[in-house]
């Protein structure tokens, strides 16, 4: 049911009138009740204060037993008809000189008074209470020879019962408001009464003049100049009715046209998802329209770079060369009078037919300059392109030629749009197997090749061997100049690279700062010769960072040979792998080339750790290993960080360093999350912990389609709230892929987890992380925290850290917490958490909440 403007206005006033009275009821009332009460503690303090002053007074003159009760008599019967109570209490001390006094059973509040001799204000709703405790100064000290100076001598207990008095002020202020309330809602009710006869006789007399119009022609009779509302918000509405009639007397037409023109754009849709050849489908388009109008060519005009332009002509039928040559002069005359094209253009012509089997007959170049149509704009619309034109008979119909400019703007994004789809189509085969970096082959492809070449070199019995690239350093690169130039730097790389390996050698970008090379019928002495050449090409290389310092690289390279080495893909890799990382062990820009015993020890130590991995993995032998979180200013722990471990028996634990490596290139690491998730939630739940738990995210959890469901399901299982599952990512896997993570972290949100990033303030990117995602925790770099009492940089870093923090309502974790004087910094700093070995070491036991 609609609402009519009189009850919606009388429906307001009402509700506004209900909502200030009962707000200013509800203000006043409780300021007035707050001032009854701050102006109640300084009477209460008054009294008690000129209590004590009368009892000194006469006491001090000397007083006998009888006096102090007719003293203590006259106080209470001054307060008997009022709403205040006057008790006074004698202390142990006194009493034992002096003797007791009648007084009444002291309560906590009074014995706390005697003991710790503090004054106490209490405000309880509508009770006011002030204890005065008399302590022992010099001068008492004459008559009261058993006390110290200090001690609590009495206790003066002033009480004040304010409910009556507030609820009387209450209860007038609300009638005054009662008798106020009705006045807006009847001024109200005359004013809607008046603007609702206005508007009804006006509304009336303009709903007579629009039934009237029943086909355009009627709208000249449309006219509205002598209708007036009384108000000029709503005269300013009949003036738009009219002008929006004026302007339908201009654009309508005849029902023919308009079909014609739906007819025309049903054409223009694009059926197919990937366009292999825009040219073809252009041509189709081309015979489409033909199917509507009788339209003899299509060009389109496309900016390729600078001054430079593509003008593809697109004919129904093979023309003549004569025909040809007309239409791109006068394409080209049509270009030349538009600013956009400059007498120095370079504008490539390539002509296109879109059925061959018909020849198209010859035009003159009057024809082809009466006929034509086109729509050029200023700046590139998708695609590049810039222009649009059509060459048909219809344009000699001016009615339809209006048609016709209407939809040369869908023409130009349709276009546009093809040739779009099919540039895309053929980047996404390209960048599906390239590194958009470096332009080198990306680690999927590699695995390809690398299979490819392994069942190669077996049906064929050759060598070959596996270069694994690692530039030594680069996290100082990026920390000190910038992801920027890091990226710079790394394309740098590829090129040297590319320079000193054969054409048939297979380069590749395997991720981050580390590249990989097949060697096809390459032995270990030419292996050798090849990575020497790459080590020499790394280190000969000289790139000027942003502040004009010279930056220099190197590389720790691993070799493998196959058979030599190993037969199977990741075991070749692993082992690869493994003498890179004993190139870096011996001191970098070096190569790991493998021994007798290295061969022995690497697949030794592989094997066994895949061994344990995989045991562990089939009998669930992963365990949580809890570090605690804790408040930096009351040192209560507040989450703990949850860590793998495998258990390998007889009180043995192999830490995470020793297996995640191997864990995520054998491809179980992810299995492994899944275990010690489920056994750590399940300890929470069983030990009655209520903090956060922080849960490490390996970065194949990126990748896996089913991790968020494989979370909900085992977080649902264990029954404990999603919103206390904090999920962490570290930048420094995490920042080439930040597409898949913003839809990664948006779904795990949508989970109802939080979200931690780790490492804060390792890179650049750290601040776009801030920017771009809804972060929960910033768990701050651990080597500024450890170094924060010594470093006034890293001081002003973390300082500043916790600060941007707090603006953004962000929590902070300090890691790497190893002293006293490092959690005593970080509580002053404001930082909300610690963590460390400081604060406690991981244990298999969750530490108590």
């Amino acid at each position: 049911m609609l609402k009519t403007l009189k009850g919606f206005i009388l429906t307001a006033s009402v509700l506004v009138s209900l909502v200030f009275f009962g707000g200013t009821y509800f203000v006043f009332s409780n300021i007035y009740s707050d001032s009854i009460k701050e102006n109640a503690l300084y009477v209460s303090t008054d009294l008690a204060q000129l209590t004590f002053n009368s009892m000194f007074q006469i006491m001090s003159k000397g007083w006998k037993r009888a006096q102090l009760e007719e003293f203590i008599s006259a106080t209470k019967k001054s307060v008997q008809d009022t709403p205040t109570e006057i008790d006074i209490y004698r202390g142990e001390t006194v009493s034992q000189l002096f003797g007791p006094i009648m007084q009444g059973e002291m309560d906590t509040e009074v014995k706390q008074a005697f003991g710790t001799g503090a004054e106490l204000h209490q405000a309880q709703e509508s009770r006011i209470r002030y204890i005065f405790p008399l302590k022992a100064e010099e001068k008492c000290l004459r008559c009261h020879v058993n006390a110290r100076i200090g001690n609590v001598l009495g206790v003066i207990d002033v009480k004040q019962d304010l409910a009556p008095l507030i609820d009387k002020a209450k209860s007038k202020f609300f009638l005054s408001l009662v008798v106020i309330a009705p006045i807006p809602f009847l001024i109200a009710f005359l004013v809607v009464v008046s603007i609702n006869r206005k508007i009804e006789r006006s509304i009336t007399r303009l709903g007579q003049r629009i039934e009237s119009v029943s086909k355009v022609s009627d709208l000249k009779n449309l006219e509205l100049g002598e209708v007036d509302l009384g108000f000029a918000e709503l005269n300013n509405i009949v003036q738009k009715i009219e002008q929006l009639s004026d302007k339908l007397k201009s654009v309508a037409v005849d029902k023919d046209l308009l079909e014609f023109e739906i007819r025309l754009l049903e054409k223009f849709v694009i059926t197919s998802d990937v366009v292999k050849d825009w040219r073809e489908y252009v041509g189709l388009l081309l015979i489409e329209i033909n199917k509507v109008i009788n339209a003899y060519t299509l060009f389109s005009i496309f900016k390729v770079d600078e001054e430079v332009f593509d003008l593809e002509i697109f004919w129904r039928h093979a023309p003549s060369k004569q025909t040809k040559k007309m239409l791109e002069h006068t394409v080209r005359k049509l270009l030349s009078s538009h600013p956009q094209f400059s007498g120095d253009s370079a504008v490539t012509i390539v002509h296109n037919v879109a059925d061959a089997s018909h020849n198209l007959a010859d035009l003159s170049e009057r024809d082809i300059e009466v006929q034509m149509k086109s729509l050029l704009v200023e700046t590139p619309k998708i695609g590049g392109i810039v222009g649009i034109g059509v060459q048909a008979d219809m344009i000699r119909d001016a009615t339809r030629m209006l048609v016709m400019e209407s939809i040369l703007s869908t023409l130009l994004n349709v276009v546009g749009s093809i040739k779009a789809i099919h540039k895309y189509t053929r980047d996404l085969e390209y960048y599906a197997t390239r590194d958009p970096l470096t332009n080198l082959y990306n680690q999927r492809l590699f695995w390809e090749l690398f299979e490819y070449e392994i069942g190669r070199a077996g049906r064929h019995g050759y060598k070959f061997s596996l270069l694994v690239l690692d530039l030594d350093n680069f996290k100082s690169v990026n920390d000190t100049y910038g992801h920027s130039f890091g990226d710079k730097f790394l394309q740098e790389v590829a090129v040297a690279l590319r320079e000193v390996l054969r054409t048939e050698d297979i380069l590749a970008r395997y991720g981050g700062d580390e590249f990989v090379a097949i060697l096809p019928e390459t032995g270990a002495q030419e292996a050798a010769m090849a990575a020497k050449r790459a080590l020499d090409a790394i280190s000969a290389m000289a790139v000027v960072s942003p502040d004009g310092t010279v930056v220099k690289g190197s590389v720790s390279v691993g070799i493998g040979v196959y058979p030599d080495h190993a037969t199977m893909q990741k075991d070749l890799f692993l082992f690869a792998d493994n003498m890179m990382y004993k190139a870096k062990t011996e001191g970098k820009n070096r190569i790991g080339v493998p021994t007798e015993e290295d061969i022995v020890e690497v697949f030794r130590n592989i094997s066994e750790t895949s061994i344990i991995i995989l045991n562990a993995v089939e009998n669930r032998k992963i365990i949580p290993f809890f570090q605690p979180l804790v408040d930096s200013r009351g040192k209560q722990t507040k989450a703990v960080e949850v860590l793998s471990r495998i258990d390998l028996g007889n009180d043995k634990i192999m830490g995470a360093g020793d297996f995640v490596e191997i864990a995520e290139k054998i491809g179980v690491i992810h299995k492994m999350d899944y275990i010690v998730m489920e056994k750590a939630l399940q300890a929470v739940q069983e030990q009655g912990f209520q903090g956060n738990i922080f849960l490490n995210l390996s970065p194949r959890a990126l990748v896996l389609n089913e991790f968020i469901s494989e979370a909900r399901r085992i977080v649902a299982g264990s029954g404990i709230d999603p919103g206390r599952i904090v999920f962490e990512i570290t930048e420094r896997e995490t920042i080439k892929n930040m597409n898949m993570l913003e839809k990664f972290v948006n779904n795990l949100k949508l989970e109802g987890f939080k979200l931690a990033i780790d490492d804060f303030g390792s890179g650049f990117s750290s601040f776009h992380y801030l920017k771009r995602f809804p972060i929960d925790f910033l768990k701050i770099e651990g080597d500024f925290i450890v170094n924060m009492t010594s470093s006034e940089k890293d001081m002003a870093f973390v300082r500043s850290i916790a600060m941007l923090a707090q603006e953004l309502g962000i929590q902070t974790v300090a890691e790497y917490v190893e002293n006293e004087d490092v959690l005593q910094s970080v509580s002053d700093i404001g930082i909300d958490l610690a963590q460390g070995y400081y604060i406690g070491r991981p244990s298999e036991n969750l530490p108590k909440h």
